[in-house]
């Protein structure tokens, strides 16, 4: 399926979703952000989907935003510009907790508001090569609607500095401070995003779905009474779904689960 910005593939359990604007290296704007909270949100209803790879087409994963989109936002109101960033905050939020684990691709570019789509993916592997920025403090700006993924993503020390200073950093400093997962050279890039998604397509469904929702709730919180009662609960049901039960029953049986037929 293409849309008017993304080129979006399907290949049994895996859906690739690829910024199609290459023209402008990716750069988004509110087409770019309707079509991705859409694809995005219809992607993570579908209960046979196991991954989800998240790239760009052309130079750039994702260069920031438009240049005519930040000319025409230059003359918004107050509610215009409340109302258009809260269109990207609901986009980075479908995405990040859409249940489906994301894989980003990144290649080339990967500035501002590109670099909140990577921060909103579970795992990210990087070319070598990548430049990375969190621009906006150049333009006299912030980046407040990505801010939350980002914190997360790289650790707060790290934002502390790359927030403020607006500088580029590549992908092996991006790798250093825990943001990038994996980093290889251009050429090996899809084989080894392909070789992460075989790997995550082997796993349980179910059980990759509340792992990855099992980070999202947990992450930051006390490790108090309800916590521990809560991660308890959560085993207990896995355990005892029939997922739970094949998973078990085909390794003490030294045989593939079902789920790789």
């Amino acid at each position: 399926m293409t849309t008017s910005t993304l080129d979006v593939r399907r290949d049994g359990h895996v859906a690739r979703v690829y910024l199609n604007r290459p023209d402008v290296r990716n750069a988004f704007n509110e087409g770019v952000i309707a079509e991705l909270t859409q694809t995005f949100a219809g992607l993570g209803a579908d209960a046979s989907l196991r991954c989800i790879v998240l790239g760009g087409h052309g130079k750039a994963f994702c260069a920031g935003a438009d240049l005519n989109w930040m000319r025409a936002m230059a003359g918004y109101s107050w509610d215009e510009n409340r109302a258009d960033a809260q269109a990207l905050a609901d986009m980075l939020w479908t995405i990040y907790s859409c249940p489906v684990p994301v894989v980003g691709r990144i290649h080339g570019d990967c500035y501002a508001g590109g670099l909140g789509l990577a921060a909103v993916c579970d795992v990210l592997v990087a070319a070598e090569g990548v430049n990375f920025c969190l621009s906006e403090a150049k333009l006299g700006l912030l980046p407040a609607t990505i801010g939350p993924y980002v914190v997360r993503a790289m650790g707060e020390q790290a934002a502390r500095r790359w927030f403020i200073t607006a500088e580029r950093f590549d992908a092996a400093q991006a790798r250093a401070m825990g943001f990038v997962h994996e980093v290889c050279a251009s050429e090996l890039l899809d084989a080894k995003v392909d070789e992460l998604v075989a790997t995550l397509v082997a796993n349980g469904p179910m059980a990759v779905r509340a792992c990855k929702q099992l980070v999202q709730d947990a992450g930051g919180r006390p490790i108090d009474a309800e916590l521990r009662a809560d991660t308890a609960r959560r085993i207990a049901d896995i355990r005892a779904s029939a997922e739970g039960r094949e998973g078990i029953q085909s390794f003490l049986g030294k045989r593939a689960p079902s789920w790789q037929g």
